[in-house]
């Protein structure tokens, strides 16, 4: 989706009247916030949306080999099920919160995600992902394997990659669905993504890890190099995501929904558009009056 000026957006939304400041949110920043070179906003988004994201995944198996004192498999899949839920309801609107590679790279392959943005948020993924990395081992040491995600004993690689792509397949199909115009459910998609998750890691953490995230389990590997398994948690999730907009294809049609697009890009641009309009009105009111 091209971003235009906010004077002529091709929308139909006219411009704040010239020297009338917003009272909310200012001239200037309602002006620039479509601004394709003000992306970074939504970039900042998903870096910290991600660093939490990982610091609640990888934390729990952290600071059990830290402290001696072992987090239990139940709170450990909450964790991340809960963050996601926080993130998204605090910082969705902004970014979409996506917070996953292969998540953006869904929503683009449905058309509600523009492609030219894909690369920014992967980017941003890995290095918020990095970062929590980087964090735990700082102020708690490289211990725990930094949370890494690996197959467990008596599970092949193989084996891990295949639930990699089922729970990711499952997840996306959530995300998708939730943000669909057909039932769009709004902040309760935040329910929905984050119980899954927690859902998944119940049955399947201790087979694979339930990473379902290549940021969330490259980033261990990359803080403390150990890319023994780096390709089960790329490839496995990459599948299960290529599946599930499949799916959506046949369940939904090719993609491209407004309400889709909205809840995968950010809906503040559309408040900030709706605020134009409001102020917009009382100016002419004013000039009338």
């Amino acid at each position: 989706m091209a971003v235009t000026p906010p004077e002529d957006d091709g929308r139909g939304w006219p411009p704040l009247p010239v020297g009338k400041a917003s009272p909310i949110l200012g001239t200037q920043w309602v002006r620039e916030f479509d601004d394709i070179s003000l992306e970074w906003r939504r970039i900042i988004g998903e870096v910290l949306g991600t660093f939490l994201l990982v610091l609640a995944a990888a934390g729990p198996a952290v600071v059990g080999a830290a402290t001696h004192q072992q987090v239990g498999l139940a709170a450990a899949v909450t964790a991340p099920g809960l963050m996601v839920m926080v993130v998204i309801l605090s910082i969705g609107t902004v970014s979409g919160a996506h917070l996953n590679p292969v998540v953006s790279l869904a929503f683009a392959l449905r058309r509600e995600f523009p492609w030219r943005r894909l690369p920014g948020y992967v980017a941003a993924q890995l290095v918020g992902g990095v970062a929590a990395g980087v964090f735990l081992r700082f102020v708690l040491g490289d211990v725990g394997s930094l949370g890494a995600t690996v197959p467990a004993a008596g599970v092949t690689d193989v084996g891990a990659l295949v639930i990699e792509a089922v729970l990711t397949l499952g997840l996306v199909t959530t995300i998708l669905g939730t943000a669909s115009g057909a039932q769009n459910v709004g902040p309760l998609s935040a329910i929905a993504v984050g119980g899954y998750i927690a859902l998944a890691g119940i049955w399947a953490a201790p087979a694979s890890g339930a990473s379902m995230n290549p940021a969330r389990s490259l980033a261990p590997e990359l803080v403390a190099p150990d890319f023994a398994h780096w390709w089960v948690y790329v490839v496995g999730p990459l599948v299960g995501a290529l599946a599930a907009v499949g799916i959506a294809f046949v369940l939904r049609g090719p993609g491209g929904d407004a309400t889709a697009a909205r809840a995968a890009q950010g809906t503040l641009s559309d408040f900030i558009r709706t605020q134009r309009e409001v102020e917009r009105r009382e100016g002419d009111e004013g000039g009338t009056g």
